[in-house]
């Protein structure tokens, strides 16, 4: 292992956690793909690698049996890096600009159908941990939090029930505020006494453990598809589906994509426009069913 590369990975590293205020999930996910850039450097510095040393890089990944998805995620991590080196003058130019990761394939977010959602959420909560549990799992839909920002969410500042709204940091630190539905103010109002009963002392957290601090993103993940499998839904959810849920279903009903992208706090709208395609499966269902000529006898 290079001490110098190992020291300028890590200057990185706090550079993004710092100065662009990315998420810890962001941050730990860089760190992932630059030990691979550090292992493929072996004992030189990482900053020295000529272009086709890179390109090797991303076949040993694809080797180990990587998809597209995660080795053009490792190849952008390794592109920003060498940005930033070339930004601070250590090296001349990006060797990582000419590589191009392997295409991937368009797959269409997971969704739960409405009357999955609706199992989902309606079913009652009696248990201080299940009151909690189904508060979450109501404002990730109601408001189409990403994991982070619901995680970070403390009792006060960004969260007025009052004005039926939440305030959130999203990714870059981009601050954005989304409406809170009715069933996600009743979810929360009834979880309040109960957190109030198991937060410790100055902790802010909204969401809290049985131990009384802050819920751990993890913690958020096993406890909502914990919170399906009682209901007995049948399918893996995680936070992201109910993400994805929200954009699908609000799509459906208002064809407002702008207000879509608005919402879910997405920088570039063809980053939205993914929806569509998930508008379109919703339609195509329904001219199925119901046109006379698409009706099998």
């Amino acid at each position: 292992m290079n001490a110098t590369g190992r020291a300028s990975i890590e200057a990185f590293l706090a550079d993004l956690a710092h100065q662009r205020m990315a998420s810890p999930l962001t941050v730990t996910a860089y760190r992932r793909d630059l030990d691979a850039l550090i292992d493929l450097a072996g004992d030189e510095d990482p900053k020295t690698l000529p272009p086709h040393v890179l390109r090797r890089g991303m076949m040993q990944l694809h080797g180990r049996g990587l998809g597209a998805r995660s080795i053009a995620r490792a190849l952008a991590a390794w592109r920003s890096y060498y940005r930033w080196l070339a930004r601070h003058g250590e090296i001349a130019r990006n060797p990582a600009d000419g590589l191009r990761a392997p295409k991937q394939p368009r797959t269409l977010p997971k969704a739960l159908s409405a009357d999955q959602t609706q199992a989902l959420l309606d079913a009652p909560a009696e248990e201080a941990l299940d009151v909690r549990d189904k508060a979450m799992a109501e404002l990730f839909y109601s408001s189409g939090l990403r994991l982070a920002e619901l995680a970070s969410l403390n009792t006060g500042g960004g969260l007025s029930i009052e004005e039926g709204e939440v305030i959130v940091t999203g990714k870059r630190g981009k601050i954005r505020t989304v409406p809170l539905g009715r069933k996600a103010i009743e979810a929360l109002l009834a979880w309040l006494p109960q957190r109030d009963a198991l937060a410790a002392v100055d902790e802010p957290a909204l969401f809290v453990s049985q131990r009384g601090g802050r819920l751990s993103v993890r913690s958020i993940q096993v406890r909502l598809d914990h919170w399906a499998k009682k209901q007995g839904l049948g399918v893996h959810v995680h936070p992201h589906m109910l993400r994805h849920s929200f954009a699908s279903h609000v799509l459906q009903s208002s064809g407002d994509l702008r207000a879509v992208q608005e919402m879910l706090g997405h920088a570039n709208i063809g980053t939205t426009q993914i929806y569509t395609h998930l508008d379109f499966q919703h339609l195509a269902k329904v001219y199925d069913a119901a046109h006379p000529r698409a009706r099998k006898k």
